[in-house]
């Protein structure tokens, strides 16, 4: 199996933590889906990532703050399993809860092996 690489961008996480009850079943339809991952022995790991950080450009290698972008386009978090093929990460990615939200998406890579 390869392991693939699914990036969350969007959603409505702002407003969503402004109800801790409406929070917590999100949160526990996050677990339950990759809790079905876990059980089919597809879950790798997974982490959510701050909305700050620093970037690091060109050959003088400035620093900056940031991202600064559109909130949309922003990487919220990440998630990698195991499939077969893409298509079946893409079926896999299908079930994301950040899928409930219109401005939602999940970005499915394959992971490369490194070669020396």
């Amino acid at each position: 199996m390869k392991e693939y690489l699914l990036l969350f961008r969007g959603g409505d996480g702002k407003n969503l933590r402004q109800s801790p009850e409406k929070w917590q079943q999100h949160m526990q339809r996050w677990a339950a889906w990759m809790g079905e991952m876990t059980q089919q022995g597809k879950f790798v790991g997974a982490q959510p990532l701050s909305s700050d950080g620093k970037q690091i450009t060109g050959t003088k290698k400035t620093v900056t703050d940031g991202p600064f972008i559109e909130g949309k386009e922003m990487v919220g978090g990440y998630l990698i399993c195991k499939a077969s093929t893409i298509d079946e990460a893409t079926g896999i990615a299908n079930g994301c809860p950040i899928l409930e939200f219109d401005n939602g998406t999940v970005e499915v890579r394959e992971i490369q092996e490194m070669t020396m």
